[in-house]
């Protein structure tokens, strides 16, 4: 915009915890910021929207403890500011509720610090839409009260007036109130509320991860140990709560609760992890294989030029990570996709298809539906007899393809990029599969499940025998891999797809409901 600058900080809302309720706001300053200063209660998942040079720290990290980290966090907003960094402050739910947003506002307006305050999804509204409890009903509840369950002691003027709250005609929301809820329901039962007024208790809202205990007022705090339910968590209190539904639309989930890890490439597994969630699931990420360029790209340079000179009639990929490699080796080159000449492009299936499209180039031959190596050269015999081809495929890729396809044409595959085994023992995930928290493990791949195997102790291949841990495999070649390590699958995709993948998934979670 002419003659405006934006500022350098934000304050964005970061919402109860399920990426798609970020604002597209969200995502698009964290895709630009430089810095992101970021709550410890907000998910892992949400810094995948930052860009990837984007420095990340958590307040925990910050010295002293909760109440006497603020000033460091005003000094590095407005520090970083005046660097001319873009500083992302990632706040759990909306910055202005509960979320000290105000506090942190006036430290940088008193700075002379510009900024912008993005707003998010607040932990009762989630809580209420992922229950269906409606905070308000015409015919139940005209009103919603937030409320804090923890003041500041020393806050000057008026207190809660717990009499005005007990008499409330609607519904209270009560937000960081699990360590005084015995005080809690003891002022509201004293000024008059009764003790039969429905009740709940929400951990984790609008996460896979949501735990709810229902309860009367008086039997809430009863209810909330015997269900194991710890802050932070939010309050719910009003005659609404008897109105829920027995089941609510997220809990109905095919995937609701379940702990599930992907094991692909960071760049690979983003898709893979947004499905889950929009299946209920939590999903883990745990890259089992790092993708990186060849040793020596002599041979992959002179194919290419061969390429541009037109001595090939066919280009195939066998992966989108082929697809990446080939167009930033091309822009290291000085070239672009024009390099490519007039070559024909086959993509074996629809994500290197989408892979191309990012290029904007599209392929002649895409397989009509899942296929391995096998199936897809013999849907490529249609129309390369006679033909010189290229295959573009990882240095370990297996051979199927090139020796079905010389039956009938020229063939010469190169390498243009390789898998090298990046398991990290210390890795969260790993942790959460030695204490059992994770229930299923994805493998797209042989090379992936052999670098997985072989980075379980005796804890997790413990657990995968006695089924505490089940393994879903997208081929028969990777349950063979798996097979070989002395362990079993639990299912197999019917086809080499992550749709399939995900059916068999859905299936395995579906024999041990309950």
């Amino acid at each position: 915009m002419i003659g405006y600058a934006e500022p350098r900080v934000f304050l964005v809302g970061a919402g109860p915890g399920d990426p798609g309720l970020l604002t597209v706001r969200a995502v698009e300053l964290l895709a630009r910021a430089d810095v992101v200063l970021y709550d410890q209660l907000v998910p892992k998942r949400l810094l995948d929207f930052a860009h990837p040079n984007a420095e990340r720290m958590c307040v925990k990290d910050l010295p002293g403890k909760h109440p006497d980290k603020y000033p460091h966090i005003f000094d590095l907003m407005i520090e970083r500011s005046r660097l001319g960094q873009t500083v992302v402050r990632l706040k759990g739910g909306d910055p202005l509720i509960f979320g000290r947003g105000g506090e942190e506002a006036e430290a940088l307006a008193e700075a002379g610090v510009e900024y912008e305050i993005v707003p998010g999804v607040t932990a009762a509204l989630a809580a209420a839409a992922y229950l269906e409890i409606p905070l308000t009903h015409r015919r139940h509840a005209s009103a919603v009260a937030l409320v804090t369950g923890h003041e500041l002691p020393m806050k000057p003027g008026n207190k809660l007036d717990w009499e005005a709250l007990a008499k409330f005609p609607g519904t209270l929301a009560i937000y960081m109130g699990i360590a005084r809820l015995p005080l809690i329901v003891a002022e509201l039962l004293r000024f008059g509320k009764s003790p039969e007024t429905p009740a709940a208790i929400v951990e984790r809202a609008g996460t896979g991860d949501m735990r709810t205990t229902y309860s009367t007022l008086v039997g809430l705090e009863s209810a909330r140990r015997q269900a194991g339910l710890e802050a932070p968590g939010l309050i719910l209190i009003g005659e609404i709560v008897d109105h829920r539904v027995a089941q609510s639309w997220f809990e109905k989930k095919p995937l609701f609760g379940r702990r599930v890890l992907v094991t692909r490439p960071r760049r690979q597994a983003q898709g893979v992890m947004h499905t889950l969630e929009r299946l209920g699931a939590v999903p883990y990420l745990l890259p089992t294989i790092e993708v990186r360029e060849p040793l020596d790209w002599t041979a992959a340079d002179a194919a290419l030029a061969k390429v541009q000179a037109g001595n090939f009639d066919w280009l195939i990929f066998t992966s989108s990570n082929g697809v990446h490699a080939v167009m930033t080796r091309l822009k290291l080159l000085g070239k672009d996709v024009r390099a490519l000449g007039h070559v024909k492009i086959a993509a074996i299936g629809d994500k290197t298809a989408e892979a191309l499209a990012e290029y904007h180039i599209r392929a002649e031959v895409v397989p009509d539906q899942a296929v391995r190596s096998e199936g897809f050269a013999e849907q490529l015999k249609l129309h390369v007899s006679g033909t010189r081809i290229l295959i573009a495929r990882a240095e370990q890729g297996r051979d199927a393809l090139r020796v079905k396809l010389a039956e009938i044409a020229a063939v010469e595959a190169v390498t243009v990029y390789r898998q090298v085994e990046a398991v990290d023992p210390n890795d969260d995930a790993m942790a959460a599969l030695r204490r059992g928290e994770i229930h299923f493990v994805l493998l797209t791949s042989a090379n992936i499940a052999k670098a997985l195997v072989q980075s379980f102790d005796d804890t997790i291949r413990g657990r995968v025998q006695r089924g505490d841990i089940h393994l879903i495999a997208m081929s028969e070649e990777v349950d063979r891999t798996i097979r070989d390590a002395g362990l079993s699958t639990d299912e197999i995709a019917v086809e080499p797809s992550l749709t399939s993948l995900i059916e068999a998934l859905i299936r395995s979670a579906a024999s041990r409901a309950g």
